[in-house]
């Protein structure tokens, strides 16, 4: 048991009960619990030289679990590399006012007006360099609903190719991003949305981040060293990271929780304690919602034309079943723990798969596939 883990066990019932958690938090947080536990099953592997046996239970697969989420996380980012054209990408950052931050917190529907927003001013700022060509890039919209304190802070995180294609297929490069367009525009397209979902009760709070942001919301975009080369490490390592790592947890005594960050602003080094049912509330609420896509994909990454085809993509279709090999689970522990666990730690001979097992009960591939189609035939009968 990891120690996120041992604190939501220790809290469970307080969770259940005095904080009320939506659906699809306690429907997370009840996979957390149960990852890697074997009453739940797993896969049995054995030396065919020495006889060593090995369980590995079943993982939950929750994007709020620290080893699923992760390894979530690796499989996202190798497929967003895989959309990439061998161009030089822009960093960009979207930001909004903090008197906005409770309206996304009541209302997550409102979490597609910042997806929405972004891609209309990209498309644009592009479209307006050259209108009878038409222009468009390709881009990717991260939504991160956390800062580094844990704190509700919605915000998207974008990587925009320097450059966009016109309908004749005529390539034009872009160094130049117009910040003060990109600023106002995402300000004004934002407050249009928001206010279109809640009414006109929203036109007191419409004015005043009009008045406190004369010059639009806050936009970091940058250059930056996203070349084709480390573009696909920058979007692994930066984009798809969770809201907390297991390393960042420094101490829980039961009662509190000590985790540490390096303050946005200045880089410095932060460590806060505080009440472990405080430190459950910052948490939870970036457990998305069911089936609610964090990534979404904009101009050229989203549509599927026979003239985009003729682009030369970042990671070449020759190297793109290496790196999936990386997503298997023995090799994902060899990349960050050192050890393959699949070695035999007796004799060093290479383990093989011998059976699965589900609910203490020993089950084979064959009848998990039937019980699979058995209740998928179920649910479009019922349908």
């Amino acid at each position: 048991m990891n120690i996120l883990q041992q604190i939501f066990t220790d809290y469970y019932e307080e969770i259940k009960y005095t904080l009320h958690p939506r659906f699809s938090e306690m429907e997370n947080i009840d996979k957390l619990l149960s990852c890697g536990d074997p009453s739940f099953g797993g896969a049995m592997y054995g030396c065919p030289n020495c006889g060593k046996l090995k369980f590995v239970p079943f993982r939950c697969h929750s994007r709020f679990c620290p080893s699923c989420g992760n390894k979530y996380n690796m499989q996202r980012a190798t497929s967003m590399s895989f959309k990439m054209i061998n161009v030089h990408h822009r960093h960009c950052v979207f930001t909004i006012d903090q008197n906005l931050r409770h309206f996304f917190l009541l209302d997550r529907s409102l979490l597609n007006c910042l997806f929405h927003s972004v891609s209309s001013v990209i498309s644009r700022m592009f479209f307006k360099m050259n209108t009878s060509k038409n222009f468009t890039p390709g881009f990717i919209m991260v939504l991160h609903t956390f800062g580094r304190d844990l704190k509700w802070n919605p915000h998207i995180h974008c990587l925009v190719t320097e450059g966009g294609i016109s309908d004749d297929g005529f390539w034009r490069s872009v160094t130049h991003f117009n910040y003060t367009f990109l600023r106002n525009a995402f300000r004004t397209a934002l407050l249009d949305a928001i206010e279109a979902k809640i009414g006109s009760s929203f036109k007191k709070v419409k004015a005043s981040c009009y008045s406190n942001h004369k010059h639009g919301f806050y936009i970091y975009a940058k250059p930056n060293k996203c070349d084709p080369q480390t573009v696909v490490k920058y979007i692994g390592r930066y984009l798809g990271r969770p809201a907390i790592a297991t390393s960042r947890i420094d101490r829980y005594d039961g009662q509190t929780v000590t985790f540490h960050y390096n303050r946005h602003e200045d880089d410095q080094y932060v460590q806060e304690t505080i009440p472990a049912i405080d430190f459950i509330k910052r948490l939870i609420p970036h457990i998305p919602e069911k089936h609610f896509k964090m990534v979404r994909y904009g101009g050229i990454y989203a549509r599927h034309r026979n003239s985009d085809k003729h682009l030369y993509p970042a990671v070449s279709k020759e190297k793109r079943p290496f790196l999936r090999s990386f997503q298997e689970w023995h090799n994902s522990i060899l990349l960050s723990f050192g050890y393959d666990p699949l070695i035999c730690p007796v004799c060093n001979h290479k383990m093989k798969f011998l059976d699965l097992y589900y609910n203490h009960q020993h089950v084979s591939l064959e009848e998990l596939y039937e019980k699979a189609m058995s209740r998928s035939r179920g649910k479009r009968s019922s349908s």
